[in-house]
């Protein structure tokens, strides 16, 4: 589907009330329904989640200029921070961590609000855009957090502008969490509530992401570090100032390493991996900095037309990699620098490491890794703590 990304003020489409009862005490609808509760009240809905792009409740006034609805703040929570919540007694969901997600430090991540007549109702909003290139993997944990604790007490209502795309990638994944469905059996019983549902093409692969990283956003897990070197690529390509706030702190300066466990795929538990330069035995990366990728097929992958990103029916060994790809770090600066690309040096002694490319490297076994951090392994040593 085709995403624009904006709202049509005015659409009698979203304009009329589709509210569609997907389980007990959750329904989804579009901006018409929520209007219509926030307006006149409910004897069924409690809680509103609107997802929108615009948390403010004058997105609403904006839609339809005769609507006045009232509210009361509760609270507002920011990525890296939050406001102090009033003594409201309402469960407030947890805050994302900045430091590993994709949201900047200080971008909202949802306002918490008593809205509505006699302020009744306690609404949720979450700012996010109906656009293929658009985070949804960083607003899902606050936003099923808010669903499944406020189905206990009341009814929730979901909703976006169309109720199409938005609202229904929420309750999409909130399905997939709570009765451990796929993303496709998940959206397939949704549509059996509300067949007209379409998330857009960017929302379904980072609910395919959500499904592969077990119902949870794993910000640790490969699948998201991929997600987010996406994420900040297209931000370089869009001109867009990547700071030291968004890079992974430097774990030659950690204090913490030597306490850390690595937890492997298969439960068990052994030593934390560490990489340092081979020169001065500086620390420039740990396990928890790599990020894996699917080996490509050696020679063949570096011919004419040939770029690939890997071929996950490859079993063999034959090619192994000779660099080792990490998120980007605090030390590098001539990434802190907003460089294209560049050689990647030892923040100690200065000795090259590596390379980096926002556009992307190849990797000796043929993988096209974009964007790449890139660390030779013949210039570094891995070791346990």
């Amino acid at each position: 589907m085709l995403s624009i990304g904006l709202e049509v003020f005015g659409s009698s489409e979203a304009g009329s009330a589709v509210m569609h009862l997907v389980r007990e005490n959750l329904f989804i609808g579009n901006i018409g329904d929520a209007a219509d509760v926030l307006q006149n009240g409910s004897n069924e809905i409690t809680h509103v989640l609107s997802v929108l792009s615009s948390a403010s409740i004058s997105f609403f006034s904006d839609w339809r200029s005769s609507l006045t609805i009232p509210t009361k703040e509760i609270k507002k929570v920011y990525a890296g921070g939050s406001e102090d919540a009033s003594d409201s007694g309402e469960v407030c969901p947890t805050l994302v961590d900045a430091s590993k997600s994709c949201l900047s430090p200080g971008k909202l991540l949802y306002s918490l609000e008593y809205a509505g007549k006699d302020l009744k109702l306690v609404r949720m909003a979450v700012p996010i855009r109906d656009m293929e290139s658009e985070d949804l993997l960083d607003y899902l944990e606050p936003c099923l957090e808010f669903i499944e604790n406020n189905r206990k007490e009341g009814s929730v209502l979901v909703h976006c502008f169309a109720g199409v795309s938005r609202s229904a990638a929420i309750i999409t994944s909130y399905l997939m969490r709570s009765e451990r469905l796929s993303q496709e059996d998940a959206l397939e019983s949704l549509k059996q509530s509300c067949e007209f549902v379409c998330p857009n093409d960017g929302f379904l692969e980072q609910l395919k992401m959500f499904e592969e990283m077990g119902f949870k956003v794993d910000h640790d897990s490969n699948i998201y570090k991929r997600f987010r070197l996406k994420v900040l690529g297209d931000w370089y390509s869009r001109g867009e100032r990547i700071d030291s706030s968004m890079l992974a702190p430097d774990p030659g300066l950690s204090v913490e390493l030597s306490s850390k466990v690595k937890t492997v795929q298969n439960g068990q538990t052994g030593c934390a991996f560490i990489y340092r330069c081979k020169k001065c035995r500086r620390i420039v990366a740990s396990w928890e900095n790599v990020v894996d990728h699917i080996p490509g097929e050696g020679e063949t992958s570096f011919e004419w037309h040939k770029r690939r990103s890997g071929n996950p029916f490859n079993k063999d060994d034959e090619y192994e990699c000779s660099s080792l790809f990490i998120e980007p770090l605090r030390w590098m600066k001539a990434v802190e620098e907003g460089a294209l690309e560049g050689k990647l040096s030892c923040a100690h002694c200065d000795a090259r490491l590596g390379y980096f490319n926002w556009s992307g490297i190849q990797c000796s076994c043929g993988s096209w890794i974009t964007p790449a951090f890139q660390l030779h392994k013949s210039r570094i040593d891995g070791s346990t703590i």
